[in-house]
């Protein structure tokens, strides 16, 4: 599953992105992966890591919702009706 989000172009500066991807790795857990920075620039990454898909899926859906709150809009979305 993975969110891509970006905000609207205001002048000079390029969009901000907020990129976000659940993995399964192969110890049965998940990654939340979450990407983050300016449009045409090296983002920071972070990781962070679930036992079970259940709460992984929660998290990744707090960070959507805090991201479009903040001004954020849904670009590209894959694997499952996330993009609500």
């Amino acid at each position: 599953m993975r969110i891509y989000m970006q905000t609207a172009t205001s002048g000079e500066k390029a969009p901000r992105f907020y990129h976000i991807h659940l993995q399964e790795d192969l110890l049965e857990g998940w990654t939340l992966i979450k990407e983050s920075g300016y449009q045409g620039a090296a983002g920071k990454v972070t990781k962070e890591y679930y036992k079970n898909r259940e709460d992984a899926l929660d998290a990744l859906v707090k960070v959507k919702d805090r991201q479009v709150n903040r001004g954020y809009r849904i670009v590209f979305a894959e694997g499952g009706n996330l993009a609500q």
